[in-house]
């Protein structure tokens, strides 16, 4: 939400109601003092409900001020802007002010970008090593986060705002489960890509819920991407002149998870073939085959639903097993 000196308003925090009404009084403030504030706002039953939420809860407004002489804050959020348009990832760091700290003016958010580059500080080399490394961890898991820096003086949060597309979801072979894994992977906010030589079979009126559907060599146009270690390369192709140089393309590349539809038998025979052509061991043991996390799956949705687990689970650094199964007794 913007609110200006001259009382107009662009946006809403929420939907409207009382949270708004707040975060407008204290712009206000904000704007006569300069000082950031942090508001936390909390919700009952019928203030939840009126907002259409199921539920009770808080939520911590920052309220800040940018004038037009703030030419750091200017050029930060510039950079971001001229980076994803080009089809980056960022982060912008932003301090949150603790409750007895002393007034003062905030500064321009801290950018760090997809490839590791960092545009401005937070004033504290050590810190800004910190929130690079959280900062590129949020691009790998997605979502946008408040987390607390340890280094410097004493620790401190700070907001992590992810920009640009999602995390990658390059998925191999138009057919069934296909259809699902784009519906799904769109879901949980991944940027979506079908790739297929058929072009009967990848057409975009098929796969709406895709980002991105192309027809070609998919071996190739792998090898043409960018893939970094949040993205994920799925195989559901299930046919050999396909899947061996579409592994081959992706364990060149940084991709986080790999994987591929098929028994265990039919993937150790592709992971044979591969050692043959010379793909070392520590690059085969990349390659998830079968695919998917272990929930009895028949359908092709279900088995779309395993993998996207699966997917999920590996970019959180998770087992994927049962939560319950870790219940206190």
């Amino acid at each position: 939400m913007w609110v200006s000196d001259d009382r107009a308003i662009v946006g809403s925090v929420t939907i409207g109601g009382c949270v708004d009404a707040e975060v407008v009084r204290a712009a206000e403030e904000v704007l006569k003092s300069g000082a950031p504030k942090l508001l936390s706002i909390e919700l009952g039953d019928e203030d939840a409900h009126a907002l259409g939420l199921t539920c009770a809860g808080e939520v911590d407004v920052l309220v800040r001020a940018v004038g037009p002489d703030d030419e750091a804050e200017a050029e930060a959020w510039e950079s971001v802007r001229a980076h994803v348009a080009r089809g980056g990832r960022a982060v912008t760091v932003t301090m949150l002010p603790a409750g007895d700290a002393p007034a003062g003016t905030a500064a321009a958010p801290l950018v760090i970008f997809d490839d590791g580059a960092v545009h401005g500080s937070l004033g504290d080399a050590a810190r800004d090593a910190e929130a690079r490394d959280l900062a590129l961890d949020r691009m790998r898991r997605g979502g946008s986060r408040t987390l607390r820096l340890q280094t410097g003086a004493s620790p401190a949060d700070a907001f992590f705002e992810v920009h640009g597309i999602g995390p990658l979801l390059v998925i191999v072979g138009a057919g069934e489960i296909a259809e699902t894994l784009t519906l799904l992977g769109n879901t949980v906010g991944m940027h979506v890509v079908l790739l297929d030589a058929r072009s009967r079979f990848a057409s975009p009126e098929r796969f709406l819920h895709a980002h991105e559907v192309h027809v070609g060599m998919p071996s190739e146009m792998i090898a043409a991407r960018r893939c970094g270690p949040e993205s994920a390369v799925v195989l559901v192709a299930h046919d050999y002149k396909t899947d061996l140089p579409v592994l081959e393309a992706a364990l060149a590349t940084e991709a986080g998870y790999i994987g591929m539809l098929g028994s265990r038998r039919r993937g150790a025979q592709i992971l044979k073939m591969l050692a043959e052509q010379g793909v070392p061991p520590e690059d085969l043991a990349r390659v998830r085959t079968p695919i998917g996390l272990d929930i009895g799956s028949q359908s092709a949705a279900e088995i779309a639903l395993s993998i996207i687990a699966e997917v999920v689970a590996v970019r959180n650094s998770r087992s994927g097993g049962a939560l319950a199964a870790n219940r206190p007794i």
